[in-house]
């Protein structure tokens, strides 16, 4: 498990200075549109009628979101309707969102920072033995507040996310359960080595799991960066060409 996890990290490290071989070897963000808000559904595993929901929240065509579902653990526990699919990372999100565990569907809108802090970048390559190589990197705006020595930490966050066509698996609407999730900090008062002509930025790889159950080729992933008040400066989700 653990030379799996070193085989697909030392891959994403080679394609991350070979953006050719990225290009045709995995999906990320480069190019696609900056995502202007985050629209997360939480659902509770015991709510099968929440899941075909025709009438299901979701935001307008224009609004620029990038959508999550979370599929929140039910006091039915494994015996929920949609257990298969819940996470237990959905109780820390809410906790962090200051949200109580839903008994049908809850909602939490965050709106991405306007102001141009930096630029996020998310990819990942092709799935192998149940796991897939991610990454996430962030380029800081020259423009953005110079780092001190007690500057709070930037915290990210990097989802697999299964996108589930509408009229597929129960769904009259599309859906994109949150399958695995990884988060840390960026240290605002240290800044990594850079290339010569290159900007510095933070960059973390990750291999994740693929949950049982999910389709691989349904997979990409959403990342998003954040300061200490919550407010997210940064987000980004990948698309396959």
């Amino acid at each position: 498990m653990k030379n799996i996890a070193l085989t697909l990290a030392s891959l994403w490290l080679a394609l991350a200075h070979a953006p050719q071989a990225m290009a045709q070897a995995s999906c990320s963000s480069d190019g696609t549109p900056r995502p202007v808000a985050v629209f997360e559904r939480f659902i509770s595993a015991d709510c099968e009628s929440c899941w075909g929901d025709a009438a299901a929240p979701a935001p307008s065509a224009k609004a620029g979101a990038v959508v999550l579902d979370w599929i929140v653990p039910g006091k039915a526990g494994d015996d929920a309707p949609l257990s298969a699919a819940a996470s237990t990372d959905a109780l820390p999100r809410l906790q962090t969102l200051g949200r109580k565990p839903p008994i049908s569907t809850d909602v939490y809108v965050t709106q991405v920072g306007l102001a141009a802090r930096g630029r996020l970048r998310v990819a990942h390559g092709v799935a192998f033995n149940d796991y897939v190589g991610t990454g996430i990197a962030f380029t800081p705006s020259p423009a953005a507040p110079q780092r001190t020595a007690t500057a709070t930490p930037l915290a990210f966050y990097l989802l697999l996310v299964e996108a589930i066509p509408a009229g597929t698996d129960g769904t009259v609407v599309p859906r994109y359960i949150v399958r695995n999730q990884f988060e840390g900090a960026w240290p605002l008062a240290q800044r990594p080595a850079r290339s010569k002509g290159k900007p510095w930025a933070w960059m973390e790889t990750r291999s994740m799991r693929i949950p049982d159950g999910a389709q691989a080729d349904r997979l990409h992933l959403v990342g998003w960066v954040q300061d200490a008040s919550g407010s997210i400066v940064a987000a980004a989700q990948s698309v396959c060409r």
